[in-house]
């Protein structure tokens, strides 16, 4: 089954989740918010897309980021940020159980 992780409230999310529902594309929705992320699921996602993909620079998340945890994220060497700040992730992340995508692109969606 495939998996949308996520936010509700995110607009991106929203397109997304809108794009399956009128496909009746069944999925299942994980809200990391609320439910949080593994650094197993992390470390899954990262298998498949780099790391500069996965996370959101122009959020502002990042922006609070100190310096140092900057650069610790951006050469891999502490990701336990990325469950800590969810929100530092690019959305939706969509596990088809053998694709990741990371953000939103119709035209990607249409060749599931």
């Amino acid at each position: 089954m495939i998996k949308m992780y996520g936010i509700p409230n995110c607009d991106t999310v929203r397109k997304a989740r809108k794009y399956l529902d009128e496909r009746q594309i069944p999925y299942e929705f994980h809200d990391f918010k609320k439910q949080g992320l593994s650094q197993t699921c992390i470390q899954h996602w990262l298998e498949h897309q780099p790391l500069g993909r996965l996370v959101n620079k122009r959020s502002t998340s990042w922006k609070q980021l100190t310096e140092q945890q900057k650069t610790a994220l951006n050469d891999g060497s502490d990701l336990s940020v990325l469950s800590e700040m969810p929100t530092l992730i690019k959305r939706p992340v969509l596990d088809t159980g053998t694709k990741i995508f990371v953000g939103f692109d119709q035209q990607t969606y249409d060749q599931l």
